[in-house]
């Protein structure tokens, strides 16, 4: 039975994170009426489950929410045309996006409006994607793969190359490889962000010592699906849940090891439970991997500091 938890360090929550939440806390906090939110706020279902019990509405849609409300944008970002829609609705608009994310639709932007083409890399249809596609829908295409670059439709614009934030950094680089062999004048900006980069390398570390890795975070959520991959990859068997009670004990048999890492959005509470139920089933030994120490911390919107 396992004897030992590798803790990765760095994990759960991100600045970009950290901020978005704080946002809405004290959005609901100040407002006397409802508080709506564009898109879940993170992809973690507790956080928008306790957010919902306190009464935050999410949305699909601003025509949704009644004119002079409150609407916070969630760390993914939103288009261009939803904060127009926000504004002609006559919204209170709170932009919760993580700044790391911003600054890939700045760039998107200035492409665009410098005469590129842009290559967004990501999956179609994440939220940051569909955010960062709209400063510039005419201009941009996502590509997902190294198959997807093949298949793209020669132009006669030069290529700006942007990323979503939250991509397994193996498989981008290898897409990005096939974009500068198909466009060798492209120019390319890598984005995905150190939080990614950290825990990935820090699963990475975890999944060669360990005889199991499980993974803490949402189906929904990029970063955390990712995780798992890149710990799978190494040849160790790993599963991502919401929270233990998606654990199935089976998979603890034969196992002295067990790797445990979390997803950007996850608080720190959803390991608690799984790492007391490692110990009553014989853990002795939890020891920290840490790869990388984080200390960035965001600044909080203008509509929040005034």
């Amino acid at each position: 039975m396992p004897h030992t938890i590798l803790l990765a360090e760095p994990r759960g929550f991100c600045a970009g994170v950290v901020r978005a939440i704080n946002v809405l806390d004290q959005v609901l906090e100040g407002s006397d009426g409802p508080v709506y939110a564009f898109h879940e706020i993170v992809h973690n279902r507790y956080v928008v489950d306790d957010f919902r019990s306190r009464g935050a509405i999410f949305v699909e849609d601003v025509s949704e929410v009644p004119p002079g409300a409150p609407i916070v944008f969630s760390a993914h970002g939103v288009a261009p045309d939803v904060v127009q829609a926000a504004r002609d609705r006559g919204l209170r608009v709170i932009d919760a996006t993580c700044p790391l994310v911003t600054k890939v639709h700045l760039e998107t932007k200035k492409a665009a409006r410098d005469g590129f083409d842009v290559l967004l890399v990501g999956h179609e249809g994440h939220d940051e994607v569909m955010g960062t596609k709209g400063e510039a829908p005419d201009r941009t295409r996502v590509v997902d793969t190294p198959h997807d670059v093949q298949s793209l439709v020669a132009g006669t614009r030069p290529i700006f190359v942007v990323t979503q934030t939250t991509l397994s950094v193996d498989d981008t680089a290898a897409t990005i490889d096939a974009i500068r062999d198909r466009y060798p004048d492209a120019e390319v900006r890598n984005d995905i962000c150190y939080a990614t980069t950290n825990r990935q390398a820090a699963v990475k570390v975890i999944a060669e010592r360990a005889d199991l890795v499980i993974v803490i975070g949402s189906r929904n959520s990029s970063n955390s699906v990712r995780l798992r991959e890149v710990a799978a990859a190494t040849g160790t068997p790993a599963y991502r849940v919401d929270g233990i009670e998606e654990i199935d004990p089976a998979w603890y048999e034969g196992v002295g090891i067990v790797g445990l890492t979390a997803g950007a959005s996850v608080p720190d509470t959803l390991l608690q439970p799984i790492i007391d139920d490692l110990r009553a089933r014989g853990v002795t030994r939890v020891e920290p991997v840490i790869v990388a120490e984080e200390t960035i911390e965001f600044r909080m919107p203008e509509e929040i500091t005034g």
